[in-house]
């Protein structure tokens, strides 16, 4: 059964159509939640809508560019119209073009930087629009492990990431200014099975994959779940995320070195890509795409690093137990 809690919030997803928005759209929904969803395909939003009442919830399918500062104010007028005032913002629409930076055109920086970061900072505004006045919501961005440590071929979106990073410490720091209760975080992802991978722009040889190893979609959708609803500044998901954090902190310029030898290859199959292929970096590619892209036989279904962040209170708790049991029984068996 659902909470109250749950039943009553209204929340929006951007790039809810495919991939991780379209699983954190379900892992809302199965909490009964009021989902707004935005993305520009139509067919993934339809579903998704579909998908999220046959689980319990209600939803709203809107498509919209994020790009369009105005679409999406119009977007979260209609959403708090049919849906109730807005309690969760979920920025997660991206776009990305695989290319060297040789190759790389300089309306296709434009448009990655428009849709990853552009898209954030406006669906930021319009949910600050709302909550500020109320002074409550949650506003939850989605990162990734590339958000502190840039790999070749990508870096439009490294660099727009590494933007949205920088925005959000900005405003968390005027919302402590302002003593507002409204809060802001980030969750930083390791490299997913999402549809991505067959529809981004690519000048590579071979087709694009997520630079192993590789999870579903529904472990980053739990951890963007449970970062809407407790006052984390920061997750990460996935030890892959943690090893490229930290060791970016530690010895940038080895990875530098490590990341130019075996970072073209990582991120290509040994399958020839097709250079007419449709991609969706101006118009989204028709047809319901779903949440998986072509790597379930390789892609993780846990992470036990994420299940202990997620629950490093109950953790704590259970090791300061285990540690005062331990001393009892030492004290014990000396006297």
């Amino acid at each position: 059964m659902h909470s109250d809690y749950a039943k009553q919030e209204t929340v929006v997803i951007t790039g809810a159509s495919a991939g991780l928005g379209r699983a954190t759209a379900r892992e809302f929904g199965r909490h009964g939640a009021r989902v707004g969803l935005l993305a520009r395909g139509i067919d993934g939003l339809e579903a998704a809508k579909r998908e999220i009442e046959d689980l319990g919830g209600s939803a709203v399918a809107i498509p919209t560019d994020v790009a369009d500062a105005a679409a999406i104010e119009g977007a979260a007028n209609i959403i708090e119209e049919q849906l109730g005032p807005i309690d969760i913002w979920i920025n997660n629409a991206m776009t990305s073009v695989f290319s060297p930076v040789k190759e790389m055109k300089p309306d296709e920086y434009k448009r990655v930087t428009d849709v990853t970061y552009l898209g954030v900072v406006y669906g930021t505004m319009a949910a600050l629009k709302r909550m500020l006045p109320r002074n409550r919501g949650m506003i939850v961005q989605v990162g990734s492990a590339l958000v502190y440590r840039s790999i070749p071929l990508q870096s439009a979106y490294c660099a727009a990431k590494h933007a949205v990073a920088g925005f959000t410490d900005s405003l968390r720091c005027e919302l402590i200014h302002d003593k507002s209760d409204v809060r802001i975080t980030m969750v930083q992802m390791p490299a997913l099975n999402t549809p991505q991978f067959r529809w981004v722009k690519s000048r590579l040889k071979y087709k694009a994959q997520p630079v192993p190893p590789i999870f579903q979609p529904e472990i980053g959708a739990k951890a963007v779940y449970y970062a809407a609803h407790h006052h984390r500044r920061e997750i990460y998901v996935g030890w892959p995320t943690v090893e490229a954090i930290i060791g970016n902190k530690i010895a940038p310029q080895v990875l530098d070195h490590y990341l130019g030898r075996t970072g073209y290859a990582s991120q290509q199959t040994s399958e020839p890509e097709n250079p007419n292929r449709p991609n969706n970096l101006w118009e989204p590619v028709a047809g319901d795409h779903g949440a998986h892209g072509v790597f379930d036989n390789r892609a993780q279904l846990k992470s036990y690093e994420v299940w202990a962040d997620l629950n490093r209170l109950w953790l704590g708790f259970g090791t300061v137990l285990a540690a005062g049991a331990g001393l009892y029984l030492a004290l014990k068996s000396r006297s």
